[in-house]
């Protein structure tokens, strides 16, 4: 079994350090072990008991602690951690940090670590703003250690700007990113996910059932393994993924023309979105009213674009998805062989539209590969990874 990622989380004096206390609980959800370590100032803002509550391991605040073995925390928490984030970072410790400054716990752990560094800075505008803080900021980058931030946003002084520490679902993600082994380094690909809306009048439509969950999922599981990735988006209530270049469709035909003038020169192409197969041969530009009797509606068929794709003369590597009621690895086996696909997805639809897990079954020449139920970002990264070995 894969050891989880162990992560130090370091938090310094300043108001954003509410925010790590979802930081955390995200971090446990995720499968991320969080060992917390606070500054003397730190602890005026959040207690090391809500901080260990949280993270279910005890808080170390002091430098010397009668708990490690030698009385030397800054040694022992470094070497088994796969990494240390500071957030908030102050614009104090950093420059601390920059001058190798270790006068309490946290900066000597910095300054003794054998594993990467995060920070996310958090401060007012005008200390953001200051050349030194900027010239700081310069030199961290320098030295090779990553700087999450700062976001633009209301303050805790009520002004308005650079300098607030980001929310705790995007340090989230750029921590995942920082943990993911970079097998698509210099790939790049196309998915599309979401829903496709055709309009029937200006108030009423046709459509597929999506939330549009699996292809965020990929998409974000491809750019935390180091890909380029361009998401084409149906309708959803997602936020985009994080390092993702995003296109909007709002139907098939948008799709397809956006697909096409991208597809070019990707590497992989992964057709996840529930692309509507009909839509009405003429759109009413008024509402149409209500009438008694039954309403007909005269439909085309839409073009297909994971077959477009699929037969262009150079292809990129193409995979489907096929959601299906019943028979599922049978009908999902046919598409695969009618649409000339190297890897088809297939899941039943009853148990993945709209949930946060799927279960799924891998479908390519060599049979089929079974995935157990499992949250969809998850099964996205095993996605990619079998992805990955037939490349």
């Amino acid at each position: 079994m894969q050891k989880n990622k162990s992560l130090i989380l370091g938090i310094t004096g300043g108001i954003a350090a509410y925010k790590v206390a979802e930081l955390v609980r995200l971090c446990i959800k995720a499968d991320i072990d969080v060992q917390v370590v606070m500054t003397e100032s730190a602890t005026q803002f959040i207690t090391p008991m809500t901080m260990q509550a949280l993270s279910g391991k005890p808080v170390f605040v002091g430098m010397w602690d009668s708990t490690i073995d030698n009385g030397m925390p800054h040694i022992e928490l470094s070497r088994e951690a796969d990494a240390i984030l500071i957030a908030p970072a102050s614009a104090e410790f950093i420059a601390k940090l920059l001058h190798g400054r270790a006068d309490d716990l946290l900066s000597t752990l910095c300054l003794a670590r054998n594993c990467p560094l995060l920070v996310a800075p958090a401060m007012n505008k005008q200390m953001w703003e200051n050349p030194a803080t900027q010239r700081n900021f310069a030199q961290l980058k320098a030295d090779r250690i990553a700087v999450f931030g700062p976001g633009n946003g209301e303050q805790a002084c009520g002004e308005t700007g650079d300098g607030r520490m980001l929310e705790a679902t995007e340090l989230l993600a750029h921590i995942k990113a920082h943990f993911t082994p970079k097998i698509f380094a210099n790939k790049k690909i196309l998915i599309t996910a979401g829903a496709t809306i055709e309009m029937i009048d200006p108030v009423r439509a046709i459509t597929n059932l999506s939330s549009g969950k699996m292809g965020y999922a990929l998409a974000q599981a491809a750019a935390d393994m180091g890909a380029t990735v361009t998401l084409v988006s149906g309708a959803t209530q997602l936020p985009a993924p994080f390092n993702v270049n995003m296109h909007h469709a709002s139907d098939a035909a948008s799709m397809h023309r956006i697909v096409m003038e991208n597809v070019s020169d990707q590497d992989i192409f992964i057709g996840v979105a529930a692309v509507a197969d009909y839509s009405p041969n003429e759109v009413a530009n008024q509402k149409i009213k209500k009438h008694e009797g039954s309403l007909t509606l005269h439909l085309k068929r839409n073009q297909d674009i994971l077959a477009t794709v699929a037969n262009l003369p150079n292809p990129p590597f193409c995979v489907g998805f096929a959601a299906e009621s019943e028979r599922v690895i049978e009908y999902a086996s046919q598409k695969r062989i009618e649409k000339k696909l190297p890897l088809i997805v297939a899941n039943e639809v009853n148990s993945a539209i709209g949930r946060d897990e799927n279960q799924v079954t891998l479908i390519d020449k060599n049979g089929n590969h079974a995935l157990a139920r499992n949250d969809k970002y998850k099964i996205a990264k095993a996605i990619m990874q079998h992805i990955q070995q037939m490349l």
